[in-house]
This record gives structure tokens, sequence and C-alpha cells, in this order.
């Protein structure tokens, strides 16, 4: 009996092969990577692409990579952290996505950037600055100056990493990945309290109308299916609407969009005066410098904000209100030794 040999698939047949992108997104989701680093990989690799006519990236290298990184420089005038956050993201397509090691990029190093002195604010600046802004914004902006906190910290805070009773706050996947524990100032544990009980009635009437789930770390859900709709999950500043998972296309709340808070911030120091260029982030440095001036040890600046290397934390040293590296002028030692002199 003569067996018939199956016909070879047709490409209609055949599942069609991912995007180039698409396959650069589920790269980065089976690495656990942010949603927002998504997005900015995929981009710059879009952009890439497109600088070169759309030719497939299979088919450049390192000095396709080169003349994008050039143009940036030159034509864009990107900032060295920009330039650098470019590379990153085209080295994450030829090494994760298309298992390319590219051999010529070993004497391409990241750009450095200048030593930049960060601003701060004084403590006068920040009570003005603080006293023009009220409600749920006032508290996310004084827990930046009260903890140290970055503003992604802040917004992706949970219920369960709150604890009144020790009077500290737990950061979870800090900048590299690393969980640390802070203080929680006691001067916002009842407005903070007060917060939690409007959130947790939000989060009571999305259960109602069968929601109330919340995005969870690594997978979670699927090992503790329940743990999604739990209280203690829910994020502390929730979004005041619900809205579609661009990932998963579920509908659920998710924490406050960083720009609600940006926007409040520069609006605060336009009404303050403060003629500084500040940010959310500069809560964050005045934290540290504020700490250090109270004589703080410099080891536990280091923890509170998390620093891998002290050397990183030793730059707020150097804008202590002293001002010149905390060394005193000459001018005000004479003028102090002529002011004292009897006549």
């Amino acid at each position: 009996m003569s067996s018939r040999q199956a016909p070879n698939p047709t490409p209609e047949s055949q599942p069609a092969k991912p995007k180039l992108l698409d396959q650069m997104r589920t790269t980065i989701r089976l690495r656990g990577m942010s949603y927002s680093t998504e997005q900015t990989y995929t981009d710059w690799a879009r952009r890439f692409i497109l600088f070169h006519n759309k030719r497939h990236p299979k088919d450049m290298g390192a000095e396709e990579i080169r003349a994008f990184l050039a143009y940036l420089v030159t034509e864009r005038n990107v900032a060295p952290s920009t330039q650098n956050q470019a590379l990153h993201s085209i080295l994450f397509l030829y090494r994760e996505v298309l298992q390319i090691e590219l051999p010529r990029l070993g004497d391409l190093q990241p750009a450095k950037k200048a030593p930049k002195l960060p601003v701060v604010f004084t403590c006068e600046e920040v009570q003005t600055i603080l006293a023009g802004m009220e409600g749920k914004k006032w508290l996310m902006a004084s827990l930046l100056y009260g903890t140290g906190m970055r503003l992604t910290e802040l917004l992706r805070l949970r219920v369960k990493d709150i604890d009144f009773q020790q009077n500290q706050i737990t950061v979870r996947e800090g900048k590299g990945s690393k969980d640390r524990v802070t203080m929680l100032p006691l001067s916002l544990k009842e407005p903070l309290r007060e917060h939690l009980l409007k959130v947790k009635q939000a989060h009571d009437t999305d259960l109602l109308e069968g929601f109330g789930n919340v995005q969870l770390p690594f997978a979670l859900d699927r090992k503790y299916p329940q743990a999604e709709k739990e209280w203690k999950w829910q994020y502390v500043f929730p979004a005041p609407k619900r809205s579609i998972d661009p990932r998963s296309g579920i509908e659920r709340r998710h924490h406050l969009d960083q720009s609600v808070l940006q926007k409040a911030v520069k609006e605060a120091l336009r009404k303050a005066g403060v003629a500084k260029h500040g940010s959310c982030h500069t809560f964050r440095h005045s934290f540290a410098t504020h700490l250090l001036e109270s004589g703080y040890d410099i080891r536990t600046v280091q923890e509170l904000l998390g620093h891998e290397d002290v050397s990183t934390t030793m730059i707020y040293t150097h804008v202590l209100n002293r001002g010149g590296l905390g060394v005193r002028s000459p001018l005000d030692v004479a003028a102090a030794g002529s002011a004292n002199r009897q006549f």
C-alpha cells in the first residue's frame, strides 16, 4: 500500500512571523521589564530603522549605529543621557531580539555626562511651594520631600508597603530593581490615613461593579488569582478612572499618571515665585541635602536614597547651604576681624 506524502504547507497555511517590533515587545515582557521601558526601547528601534530608510537591522551593523548616534548629537543636539538611552535600546534589539553580537562595537562607549550639581530648594522654599498645593497633590509632594522617594516609586506604592505602626515605607523595585526602607513622616500619617479611606471607597465601588483588579508584579496574578482584587495590593495613588491595560487589554485602575503631579509642582513653583528650575525630583535632592545639613551620617542618607555607591550621595555635600563647598570665604573672615577691632 503506497503512502501518500503530506503536501508542503502553503504560505497561507503558515502562521505569520511577528513583526520585528512585536518580537521586541515580547522579549521585553518576558524579561519582566516595565511598560515605560517597552515604549522607550521600541520607539528608539523604530527611529533607528526609519533613519536608515526602513532597512532591516540584520542588514546593518556598527557603522549604521554610529551614524544614527552621530545624527542625534550633531543634528538633534540631544543630551548624553538621551544618546545612551538610544544606544542601549538598539543594543537590546540586536543582542536580545535578533541574537546578534556586533563585534565592531567594542570601542563604542556610552556618552559621558558632564557632572552637574543638583537643584535644591531651601527649607523655606519647600514650605512655600507646599503651601500653594492642596489635597492629594499636596500629600504626594510632601511625601516626595519627606521620604526621598522618586516620583515613579511614589506612584507605584501599594497599600501593603505602608507600615503605620513602624512609621516606615517600603520602596519596592526601586532603581536597580532593589527594595529599600524609608521613613513615614509623622506629620503625614493622619492625612495619609484619610486619603486611603477615600481610595478604599473607590476600590469597594469598583468591586461592586465587577472590577477592582490591579496589575500585579512578576505574574503573581497566576500564582495568586485572587490577589489582584485584594485591598493590600491596590495603588496608594490610583488614577481617577479605570482604563484599558495596553498589554493585557483588561479594564482596571492603574496608578496616577506622573504628569498630574509634575504639572501641579510646576504651577506651585510659579505661584511661590521660586526662580529655580525645579521639578518633582528636586524634592528628593532637597531631602538628601537637608538631612546632611542636620548632621545625619552620609551612609544613612545613602541607604534612604537607595544609592548603590556612596559617591553618588557625596554630590549633596557640595550643595549644602554653607556654599562654596562648605569653605568660609577669606573676605568674610577679614570682615569679621575688622568688626571686632577696637578703635
